[in-house]
């Protein structure tokens, strides 16, 4: 499965290696490490290392998506990003994607060397970004998130949220597709900790199968997500190894592509998992001959 970039390397999926895109936030309030980068010679040299440490698609964003964050200008969004992205795209060959919800913030990326368009509404907050997309030929994220947040005891659990889910991920799809989007360009992220229980996120890892049957590739976000900490009792810096056990169920389920932190810890990871499933699925083929 073949994901075209104009202007950067193709990116060949479901080849038996699990890809990371490596999580790059120009912002001063994201969950995890909000401030750290947005001075941008900081995120500059941030995303050179996230790239030497094994990174195959870089995800820049310059508004915060944690819960309860406040919406900020396309102008705002554009004056962290963009330096960013031109600095990184005359050094580095890999795919630059643009996490926004706005139509305006991603062509300008776009025209600053991003390749990829990450949109964690699914369309919702601005339907022309598929317009975009469509005219670019740029690979589309489509995220869905629950609006407003589950509580206990409301709605579907298990396989039956995921059908859900997948349901609306369809009808989302079809959207794109009416605005010239082709079906070939859009990857599919079920939003983990997007309006979810903590439960619901464990569903996410042990019933993909109706997202499957939608036929496109899949992203998963889980490094250092609240559903961790409320499993170890550790906040965000100290989930290392809860999101590598996540990573670890993801990639053997064969997720692929993984939106990670810690790109040189988790690259080991997608790496062994990778070397099992492969050798798991060649034992297989040789019993079959």
């Amino acid at each position: 499965m073949l994901i075209q970039n104009p202007g950067a390397s193709d990116l060949e999926l479901g080849e038996g290696r699990t890809r990371l895109m490596a999580v790059l936030n120009v912002t001063p309030d994201s969950f995890s490490d909000g401030g750290r980068f947005l001075d941008s010679s900081a995120a500059i040299d941030q995303g050179l290392s996230l790239t030497e440490a094994g990174a195959d698609i870089l995800d820049i964003g310059g508004e915060s998506t944690r819960p309860g964050h406040e919406q900020i200008s396309p102008e705002e969004q554009c004056r962290r990003i963009l330096p960013v992205i031109k600095a990184l795209r005359a050094r580095l060959s890999i795919p630059i994607s643009v996490d926004t919800t706005r139509r305006e913030v991603a062509a300008a990326a776009i025209d600053a060397g991003a390749t990829w368009i990450n949109d964690t509404s699914a369309l919702q907050e601005d339907e022309s970004l598929a317009e975009l997309a469509a005219e670019q030929g740029s690979p589309l994220v489509l995220m869905h998130r629950f609006r407003p947040a589950r509580r206990p005891g409301m709605g579907a659990e298990g396989r039956a949220l995921m059908q859900e889910i997948a349901d609306h991920l369809a009808s989302r799809i079809s959207l794109a597709e009416s605005k010239g989007v082709d079906r070939q360009q859009i990857l599919l992220d079920p939003g983990i900790g997007f309006g979810t229980l903590p439960e619901d996120n464990h569903a996410m890892h042990m019933h993909i199968e109706p997202l499957r049957e939608l036929g496109r590739p899949l992203v998963y976000g889980p490094s250092r997500k609240s559903f961790l900490g409320h499993i170890t009792g550790k906040p965000p810096d100290q989930r290392l190894m809860a999101t590598a056990a996540s990573v670890a169920c993801l990639a053997l389920a064969g997720v692929e592509i993984i939106r990670v932190h810690d790109l040189m810890e988790m690259r080991e990871v997608v790496d062994v998992i990778d070397a099992i499933r492969n050798t798991s699925s060649m034992s297989e083929a040789g019993g079959r001959s």
